[in-house]
């Protein structure tokens, strides 16, 4: 049986795809351990969520709050954007809809921040 040799643009894009596929699931252990220790931080009450559909760092967390803040939220900003431009509607509207869904699931005795910019524990 003879088969058709490949050509170069095709085997450029299934290389492509592959490797873009290996870095998914590389990142994805990753972006786990993100969730575990937002959910750790938050217990702790060294993080809360925002209106804007971000997370804060609650005054006298630690630094390690401060760079997992800036992980988490650089992840929710990406995929904000993708929601919004898949709508055609404004990213503040996204991150005000995600931040009060946020909040409203947020467990009692963790922090949110209100509108007013102050934390409170729910």
């Amino acid at each position: 049986m003879k088969t058709d040799p490949i050509s170069r643009r095709r085997f450029n894009r299934l290389a492509l795809s592959a490797l873009a596929t290996g870095l998914l699931v590389s990142a994805l252990p990753q972006l786990a351990l993100a969730q575990d220790a937002l959910a750790a931080a938050k217990a702790a009450g060294q993080v809360g969520e925002r209106p804007d559909g971000l997370v804060g760092v609650v005054p006298g967390a630690p630094a390690s709050a401060q760079a997992l803040a800036q992980q988490v939220n650089a992840q929710r900003l990406a995929r904000y954007q993708e929601i919004a431009k898949g709508n055609g509607t404004a990213l503040d509207k996204v991150q005000a809809v995600a931040g009060q869904q946020l909040i409203e699931r947020t467990p009692a005795g963790q922090f949110v921040m209100t509108a007013a910019g102050q934390w409170q524990r729910k």
